[in-house]
This record gives structure tokens, sequence and C-alpha cells, in this order.
């Protein structure tokens, strides 16, 4: 069939497949309104790969609970090529299509094994991966496509994917997008006249395209289903109807021309969320369905049997279910139910079962519930949601109704969906407040109104919570008031440090739970001691509770845990602890789905990985983090973004990212971010050497006395005074820092203190306490403090007219804050370094810059790792790595590994970089020197 109006999207398509013939992947996301051809122009691209290997998906709405089933389409006709994975992405895939048993694998490793399998397949042939109606695809599913869509510069694949707009604008986002939009009015009249038989008045035409808004399905529909006469006779669609309406409600009168019993088998089909025809023909027999039944709706276009059961359009299944009667679905979904193997496939059987009935039904909540706990095993936490809101809803007992409720608004919020989850908090009655599942419900719906929405009032519900729960569950009553501390923190400046301190009280007095000691209890003693007693008492609990989350098997601190454990981290100068936790909580959230824990938990190892010096890295988990929190609609934080913005230097992108911080917390949280703003103003100006600006942020940020961030204010606070001569500042500001560390043993602390102590000594001093703070430093991960040391020593080297010793620390902190960008920094060092007299060697004026994507591949590779090993560490395929490696050979102009390794800057960190450009920019600023 002729596309009209689509050549401008065919040939954006060809490119695309020719680009794959020449050895470049790529991917294409097609969006546009539903019936606007979307799924004519997939079927345009399947046309053109006849002689590629195609494997082809489309989404179903009913099929979205199942983690995986959208890749379990796309890979199926690849299954040949799993026994030629690695050991474990083989191990991984094989595990989440159900083929062997084991724990759910991280995700992270099934979209590696995912790329793999495709580049595998690609090797030998281009492959076609097309999928429609992508955004009914299960979100695990469609992580893993946007992945591997977004990795493959070298393989010979085509992702080419259909999303409908309103339903599907988030999914696969940032991809290469191809819209589709309504046809021009001259090729939708001639369009509709190509299917009209016999003829049509102008004017109605006209009518009947203005009416449709030139929607090529809607346009399809009208002559098939209306005589001439009648849409010479002005026949037109409502006014007023979406076109997902009008379509479906055509549908509907397509299925009211077919017979009962036809009409019966196509919603057996519609609600099999398989397609798989064993089934249905299954159902159908159990129904007394006559298979001659089928071939009414085979004839009418509205079904394909094959290998799957396919309607003709979503708008199809979706009009078969919902135009029939209930009594009929609950047949149906009966028959489908008595079909459905329990040992196999319990879930599904208990799935249809639940919708087999009208009234409550405990014996099939209870087998609800027993599935929702076996969807949460394999880490499927949106499944075992829907499971446990559908039991909820039919449960006859009340008081068992709420806890099945409360059961399934915590799963929700954990899953990311914080809506849905007050939606089903609002039906567990609050009349009893002394009842331990009303209690329960207002602390859950205080927990997600803090963490999603930044209310103010969040600490002062839990913290009432957790008093209401003293005499009902004493355990609970602690996590509620762990709840609170993180509410409190969240929200900062005054009315958040008031709102510790009342915490803080209420749980010193609060009774210990009736079971062991655990990591979250040491935590609240901790922090009550902190808000009531101050800062040296608590430190011995606090540290306790840092060693007793260690060694627990999982994170242990719920959703806001990796936020609050990361700032007593801060507070008691424990890095080692600060990463092992950061990088659990990243792991635990993403093995289970946690999306409303994995955001935080990503901010705060992008926050370690940032002070050890891989700022890359830190912003890579950031856009992740961020991207999370859109797709939740969940607040957005803007802490880390500001903290790497500062050590990049780059104060323009500061000013937007505040900007949009006031925006999205609420009045009284605002304390919170002006006080990170202010520290992040004082790092940032320190590097530039603007020591009087930093200075006044600095006492700023100070003033707010932030858990976790007072430590890091003092210590820019010492420098920046000390650079400016108020020296009598600087040393009651190191008093704080004298006091704070000396409760405190770790090199981390010791090390800093040292760096301060230098900074106020004199001559003979400084040197030894300088030393010292490398000594220590060099022992920690904060690797970029211990860089601020090594400019700071090199800075007094030169004043103490030492300059080849002072070349030597300089040039260390040049070369290191190059490298990992943090650009004021070493702009600062190499004015230092000019002002001892070297000369800062140039780059090579006609080398060619590399991409960041590049100088890690160059870097690793020239560290012996193979293209396969380089692709599992960047989750790049084999044959992308090779192509970025022929990149940089070229640009290079070296043509082995043996001379990449050879080559003078790479092992050094000094590949030329596109982030060259702007360190070559800001050099000609002219930052001054301290």
């Amino acid at each position: 069939m002729k596309l009209r109006g689509r050549d401008a999207e065919r040939e954006a398509l060809g490119r695309l497949l020719a680009d794959v013939l020449a050895g470049h992947g790529g991917v294409a996301v097609i969006r546009g309104e539903a019936g606007v051809g979307k799924s004519a122009l997939l079927g345009h691209v399947a046309d053109r790969v006849t002689d590629w290997q195609v494997t082809r998906a489309r989404g179903v709405e009913a099929e979205r609970e199942f983690t995986y089933g959208g890749l379990h389409q796309l890979c199926a006709p690849l299954a040949d090529g799993l026994e030629r994975l690695p050991s474990p992405q083989r191990q991984a895939l094989a595990t989440v299509f159900g083929r062997v048993p084991g724990a759910p694998p991280e995700p992270f490793l099934v979209a590696l094994a995912t790329l793999t399998l495709f580049g595998d397949a690609a090797a030998r042939r281009p492959l076609a991966c097309i999928v429609d109606d992508v955004h009914w695809f299960d979100p695990a599913s469609v992580r893993v496509l946007g992945f591997v869509a977004r990795r493959l510069a070298a393989d010979r694949v085509a992702v080419v994917c259909a999303a409908r707009t309103g339903s599907g604008d988030d999914v696969l986002a940032g991809c290469p997008e191809l819209v589709v939009r309504a046809l021009q009015n001259g090729e939708a009249r001639a369009l509709l006249m190509d299917h009209v038989h016999g003829r049509l008045d102008a004017a109605v035409c006209e009518r009947m395209v203005d009416e449709s808004h030139a929607n090529p399905g809607e346009l399809l529909k009208l002559p098939r289903f209306t005589t001439v006469e009648e849409l010479a006779g002005g026949f037109g669609l409502p006014n007023g109807r979406g076109l997902v309406e009008r379509g479906e409600q055509s549908y509907t009168r397509r299925l009211l021309a077919l017979s009962p019993e036809t009409r019966l088998f196509l919603l057996a089909a519609a609600a099999e969320p398989v397609g798989d025809p064993v089934m249905v023909h299954r159902a159908a027999e159990r129904l007394g369905i006559a298979m001659n039944a089928v071939a009414p709706a085979l004839d009418a276009g509205l079904l394909e049997l094959g290998q799957r059961v396919r309607f003709a359009h979503p708008l199809a299944r979706s009009a078969a279910y919902h135009g029939a009667d209930a009594a009929d679905r609950c047949r149906v979904h009966r028959a489908l139910a008595e079909v459905t193997d329990g040992e196999q496939d319990p879930d599904r059987r208990a799935w249809h079962r639940a919708h087999a009935v009208l009234g409550p039904d405990e014996q099939v909540a209870a087998e609800l519930e027993r599935s929702a706990q076996r969807a949460q095993h394999r880490a499927g936490l949106a499944a075992a949601a829907a499971l446990l809101a559908r039991a909820a809803t039919l449960t006859v007992d009340p008081a068992r109704r709420a806890v099945r409720a409360l059961a399934a608004a915590e799963v929700k919020f954990e899953a990311g969906a914080s809506d849905a989850a007050l939606v089903l908090l609002s039906t567990v009655p609050r009349q009893h407040p002394d009842a331990l599942p009303s209690v329960r419900a207002e602390q859950l719906d205080a927990r997600i109104r803090s963490m999603c929405r930044g209310d103010i009032e969040a600490s002062t519900r839990l913290l009432h919570a957790a008093r209401c729960l003293e005499p009902l569950d004493a355990e609970s009553a602690r996590d509620a008031y762990l709840d609170a501390f993180a509410a409190g923190v969240r929200v900062g400046g005054g009315d958040g440090v008031r709102a510790l301190r009342d915490v803080a009280e209420a749980a010193r007095a609060a009774p210990d739970g009736a079971g062991g000691r655990r990591a979250r209890d040491w935590l609240v003693d901790g922090l009550a001691l902190r808000f009531t007693d101050g800062y040296t008492p608590a430190v011995p609990a606090l540290q306790c509770a840092l060693r007793a989350f260690r060694k627990a098997p999982s994170s242990g601190a719920g959703a806001a845990g990796p936020c609050l454990v990361a700032a007593v981290a801060h507070e008691v100068w424990d890095d080692q602890a600060w990463h092992s936790l950061a990088e659990r909580a990243v792991q635990v959230a993403r093995e289970r789905g946690a999306l409303a824990a994995l955001p935080m938990a990503l901010e705060v190892l992008a926050d370690a990985r940032l002070h050890s010096g891989r700022l890359d890295d830190a912003a890579t988990l950031l856009d992740e983090a961020a991207a999370i929190r859109e797709a939740t609609g969940a607040r957005t934080a803007h802490d880390g973004r500001l903290l790497l913005e500062a050590w990049r230097c780059d104060e323009p992108a500061m000013v937007p990212s505040l900007d949009a911080g006031s925006r999205d917390v609420s009045a009284a949280a605002r304390g919170r971010l002006s006080g990170l703003a202010e520290y992040a103003n004082a790092v940032l100006h320190n590097g530039l050497a603007d020591h009087d600006t930093a200075y006044v942020s600095a006492q700023r940020a100070c003033e707010h006395e932030q858990l976790g961030l007072f430590n890091w204010a003092l210590s820019e606070l010492v420098e920046a005074a000390v650079r400016t001569g108020r020296r009598d500042t600087a040393a009651d500001a190191n008093g704080h820092l004298e006091t704070r560390v000396g409760a405190v043993t770790t090199e981390w602390a010791l090390g800093m203190r040292a760096r301060a102590r230098a900074l106020l000594s004199g001559s003979e001093a400084a040197e030894s306490h300088y030393r010292e703070s490398l000594e220590r430093l060099g022992r920690c991960r904060v690797t970029l403090q211990r860089a601020r040391t090594q400019l700071l020593y090199g800075e007094w080297l030169r004043r103490e007219n030492r300059r080849l010793d002072a070349r030597r620390e300089l040039r260390a902190a040049f070369d290191y804050f190059d490298q990992v960008g943090a650009h004021g920094f070493a702009e600062r060092a190499r004015h230092e370094l000019l002002a001892t007299g070297e000369k800062i060697r140039k780059r090579g004026a006609g080398t060619r810059e590399l991409t960041a994507q590049e100088e890690h591949v160059a870097r690793l590779a020239a560290e012996g790792m193979t293209n396969s090993e380089i692709g599992g560490r960047l989750f790049l395929s084999p044959r992308t790595v090779e192509w970025h490696l022929r990149n940089v050979f070229g640009k290079l102009g070296v043509d082995s590994r043996r001379a990449l390794r050879a080559h003078p800057d790479v092992l050094h960190g000094d590949v030329p970089s596109a982030l060259d450009t702007r360190r070559r920019a800001m050099s000609t600023t002219g930052s001054r020197p301290a």
C-alpha cells in the first residue's frame, strides 16, 4: 500500500538502514498519535529488510505487569545465540526468561547480555529490531531496549520502535525520534478518495478531513463501515472526543456486527495477555466456542492468527475487552484460569481468577497475596503491587483489606508509583487512630509526601506516628523516628533544626524494640544524641551505626536511607563507609527495581565518585537519577549537580540549577538547599582563587550547620579566611574543626585537620603538617581533597622560594585536576606553575580531539584490557569498542595497541579530549593566583 504524505519519513528511515549496512548501528523512535501511521512505517521498514535478520515485538497493555515480557518477545528469535554469550550474561538472560532458576540478576547485566546477543547476531547478518506500541512494554524491557539503542555505534543493528503520543512520551526518551504528524489536507483528501467506492461530495470530503484531524487511521475507518450515501448525507465523527475514544468506538461498531460467539472468542483473545494461540483455543473450547466462529473476525481484519494471536490495532483489543459485559469477562477469565497450569504459571492463573469474580473472594485474594510475595522475590515490585492492590479489593474482612491495601501502597511506593500509593492509602480507614494499620498508613503517607513532594510538615507527622506506634509496635516506632530524622534533614534551615531537636528528644525517651539491636536502632540513638547533647557524645553511636550497616546483608535503612546514612558518614569523616554503603545501596535498589530509593542511592554514589575524582562518572549517575525522578514524578534533587558544577568551575550552570532547585523544593526546605549552595559557591571561588567571595559563602554555609556538610564548610572557611588575612576567623573555624576531629580517628579527619593547621602555622611547622595531610589523605578515597592539599603545599613552597620543590607538588596537582576535570583548581595550579618559571607543554596543535568515550576506551586499552573487558566495563559491545579504538588510532596517529601504550600522553591521563576546549577557554580568563 502506498504511504501517502510520508516521503520525508521514508527517506529518514532509508538513511538509517543505509547507515546500518555501512556498519553504524542506529535507532529511531517513531512517535505520533493513534492512527497516524506509525505501524505502517514499521511495515515499510520490514519490507526493506527482507534479507536481514528481523525480530519483531508488539507491546500489550495487559502484559505490562510481567517483567521482561517485552524483552522475551524480542530475544526469542535469537535464542540460538544464547549459548555463545559469556557465562554471566547467558545466566542473566536464562534466569529472567525462566529457563533456569536463580536469583534475579542485576538489570545492567541483563541489558549488557542483550547488547551482546544483538551484536553476535549482527556479526553474521544485519539485524532489524522492530517494536510496535513500545509504550506498552514493561518498564524493565524498555530500560534494556534504551540501553541497547544508545550503544549501537559499530553493530549492524537497527532498532525502530513506535510509541504513541500521550501514552509513551517518556518511553526511550533521549533516543533519536521521528515524529509523525497528521497528513496535509491535500494528501488526506487523496487518501480518503482512494478508499471510497463511488462519488463523494467535495464539501463532505473537506468536512470529514477536518473532523478527523487528517488522521490516516480515522480516515481509513470511515469508508469501511459507512456507505457512500451515508457519507454524502453528512455523517461525521462527533466533535469534542479524542482520537483514541473515537477509534475504540469504531472498533466497537465493527464488533457489534459480529455474532455473539465470535465476539466471545475475541474477548478471550483480548484477555489472554501473552497472545498464546494454544491458550486462547483451549479457553475457547471451555467456553464452547466452535472454531468456525473465528473466521468472521479474520475476514473483518480484526485479528491475525499465527505464532501469536495479534489484533489489528491495540484499540481493537481494547474494544473487544471493554465492549463486553461484565459477566462475559468473568466467564472468559474463569476459562483462562482453568486452562492455565497452576504449577508452571501460578501467578497468571491467580490473575485470571481475580478477574473471574465480581465481588469479594477471600480465597482468590489470598492466592494473589502469595503471588505478590513470589513477585517480590523475583524483583517484580510493580507486578507485586498490582497483585496486592487487586487482593485488597477482593478482601471480605475490612481489617484485612486495610492491611493488604497498606502492603500494596508500600510496594507501589517502593516501585516508584507514589501517586498510586497515595490513592491506595486513602482507602485505609483512619477512624481508629490508635489502630496499627491507621498509624502505619499515616506514617507511609508522610514519608511519601516528604520524599516525593517536599512536604514541610512531614517530620511533625512522622514524629506523631512514632509516638502512636510506641505502645503498638516499638520497632516500627523507631523506624518512624528514623523517617522523621530523614524528613527533618531534608527540610534543613531553622525549621529543620527545630524539627530534628523535637524528634531527638522524643526518640531518646522511646523504648527499645523487642528484638536485638539493629543498625537502624544505633542510627536513631546516635542522631538523638547528636541533636540533644551535641557532636562529641554522639560520635560513638553514629560510628556503631555505620559499622552495623556495613555488616548488614542489605542497605537496611529504607527508601530514605542512602542520603541519611551518607550524611552521617560525612559527619564522622568515614569515607570507607560512605563509599561501600553507597555502592551497596545502588546495587540493592537496582536488583529490587526500587525506583523510590534508587535515585537517592545514585545521587549518594555520585557524590562519592565526585570526591574520589571521577567527575564524569558522577555526572552519568546524576543524569540517571534525574531521569528516574522525572519518570516517577518525584521531586528533583539538585544537591549533587550543584557540587559537580562547582568542582568543574561551571558557574553559569550553577545558577539555573539553583533556580530550578528553589522552584522544586518547598519554602521551608530551601534552607537545606541554601546551605548547600553556599558551600558549593565556596568551593567554586576557592578554586578560582577568588577567596573574598569564597569567604562570604563559606561563612554562610557554616551558619546552617547542616548534618554532614558543616565539616566541609569549616575547611573551606579556614582556607578562604587565611588567604584573605582574616586569621581570627580562621582560628575560630579551626577550633570547631579541632573539636570535631578530636572525637574521631579516621585518616580523612586527621588529614583535613593537618591541612588546616598547616594554613595557620608559621614556616617551621607548616611543612610537617602539609606532609602529614598528604600522607593521611593518600590513604583515603577523597582524592580531590588530597590534591587540594598538594596545591596548597605547592603554593606555600613557592612563597618559601623553594621553586623546584614547589614545581613537583604543583605539577602533580595540576595534572590531577586537569585530568579529572576540576577546571578551576587546575587553572589555579597552572598560574602557580607559571609563577615558578615552569613552561607547561602545549598539546599538539595538529592533534584531533578525542571524545570523552574515546578517551576512556584509549586509557583502558593502554592498561592492557581486551575489547571484551573494556565493553564489560563501559557497557559497550566489543564491536563498538573496536570502532572507538579505530577512531583513537587515527586521531593519535598510532596503528597498534603497543603504540598506544607507548604514547606519551595516554597512561598519564593527558589524552586530548573535547573537554580541553573549555579548559583552554577558561585559561584565557586569568583566574587570580593566590
